[in-house]
């Protein structure tokens, strides 16, 4: 049985998804006005190879990951370069393709990003508002947070503590401090859609709220994210999905601890940060996972150059020692059958990843097997070879020497969502695979169907 940590029981629980054989998972995704940070890169490498690890174990995984493409800082840079707050936000979405793809994060099911949401977000607050959870004051529309008896649960806070920290600010004009926005009248200068309260944008919390449950369901398995988001991000998300639907929004929430930079949050707005590019280009794909993983996903982490040199230096020789086993190997020896030994290997890896994840333990387990490899004992040399390069490595995304020893190229990420897309249609869910469709399109990439296949351009 797996095991996970669920933030909002304070415990590790075995993980029972509500369909039989299916997770459901909903992992926030970057405000998307700059390159993506080496900190912006733990949750999706973690909740990358935590999925890769339930479809190891049988599960059948339903991935989402959002892109907000209108946020105050999307706006502050279009402003700034003098350009469009859809410019800014495309640009940044296709850098961000070329960098999962580098750092070797399999793409998820769906790519929902807030621009394609807001109708159904309006409908959601118009909802809430019906319901007596939301109010409108002046183009402004606010969640009124005491109308919410579990508000508190996810971060276990007390909503008496947080009233009394709490202050209305200069220009806000809601009735409660507590009170959360769901709908900002525009400004001046801003980009802005039309509601019933005038014209405006979303709030940042009601977007996952929405593109969640229009993709997964009012109910769904897992809602991950950094630890940064609990509080009031998906506590915000928590409240007003289940007082709009009446149901539990996420069965299990899993949060990781924060990259650290000289003890605080790697973070663009103080500017302790390494993006994903430089720390691909400078440590390899498989060293910088390697470094998230040594430590438990929900421990923060240091950020040491040092370390991740040392990682690098112990990546390349196992590499060196992989390939060079295996250019040594003949026809007949690619085709050994698992002993009790192999089986045996499987088993422990298995348990570390059930207890909650346990990348630390798995690592350590897939480095002893490359000790292994170098002793006489060739029967056995095979079969750690085998377990590392077709059963453990691809849980972890590492030592898959073709991404890590080429230059990334955008076509295999864009392959991965047309072949996606071509299962939609087979099975007629035509909404699903335009917005694959729209997705490539608003990224500059060209979609055109015949009768002899789907090609793309970009």
């Amino acid at each position: 049985m797996i095991k996970i940590y669920d933030t909002l029981q304070g415990k590790k629980v075995d993980l029972i998804p509500i369909e039989k054989n299916i997770v459901k998972m909903y992992v926030c995704g970057p405000t998307v006005y700059n390159l993506v940070h080496f900190g912006n890169a733990r949750p999706a490498i973690t909740f990358d190879s935590f999925r890769r690890y339930l479809e190891y174990r049988g599960f059948n995984v339903i991935l989402v990951q959002n892109f907000t493409d209108v946020d105050d800082k999307i706006i502050n840079k279009a402003n700034e370069l003098k350009v469009s707050q859809r410019e800014i936000s495309e640009r940044y979405i296709n850098e961000y393709w070329k960098d999962s793809a580098s750092i070797g994060i399999r793409p998820a099911n769906f790519y929902p990003k807030t621009t394609d949401y807001l109708k159904k977000i309006v409908v959601f607050i118009e909802k809430l508002i019906e319901s007596g959870h939301a109010y409108e004051s002046e183009g402004d529309v606010y969640f009124k947070v005491s109308s919410f008896d579990n508000y508190g649960e996810l971060s276990h806070r007390k909503i008496e503590d947080m009233i009394a920290g709490a202050r209305i600010a200069p220009g806000e004009k809601k009735k409660s401090p507590e009170d959360f926005t769901l709908w900002k009248a525009a400004k001046e200068g801003e980009p802005y859609w039309e509601s019933p309260w005038g014209n405006g944008r979303p709030g940042w919390h009601i977007e996952c709220s929405v593109m969640s449950t229009e993709i997964l369901g009012d109910s769904f398995d897992i809602h991950a994210g950094g630890s940064d988001l609990i509080f009031p991000h998906h506590e915000n998300e928590k409240a007003q999905s289940e007082c709009k639907t009446g149901s539990t929004f996420s069965k299990y929430w899993m949060h990781n601890g924060m990259l650290q930079f000289s003890g605080e949050k790697m973070s663009k707005s103080i500017g302790n940060f390494i993006t994903i590019k430089e720390a691909v280009q400078k440590y390899g794909k498989d060293a910088s996972r390697l470094f998230l993983f040594s430590k438990h996903y929900r421990s923060p982490i240091d950020y040491s150059e040092d370390i991740l040199a040392e990682t690098k230096k112990g990546v390349d020789r196992a590499r060196k020692i992989l390939d060079n086993f295996k250019n040594g190997m003949s026809k007949e020896e690619e085709f050994l059958v698992r002993d009790e030994w192999a089986n045996s290997q499987i088993d422990e890896f298995k348990k570390s990843l059930d207890d909650d994840f346990n990348t630390p333990k798995a690592v350590s387990i897939i480095f002893k097997l490359i000790k292994e490899i170098e002793k006489e004992d060739r029967k056995r040399a095979l079969l750690a070879h085998d377990l590392i390069v077709n059963e453990f490595g691809p849980v972890l995304g590492i030592f898959d020497a073709e991404i890590e020893r080429n230059e990334f190229k955008p076509d295999s990420i864009i392959n991965a969502l047309l072949d996606i897309r071509k299962e939609y249609k087979k099975e007629k869910k035509y909404k699903e695979a335009d917005e694959i469709r729209d997705l490539l399109n608003n990224s500059g990439i060209q979609i055109m169907d015949s009768p002899e296949g789907t090609t793309f351009s970009y």
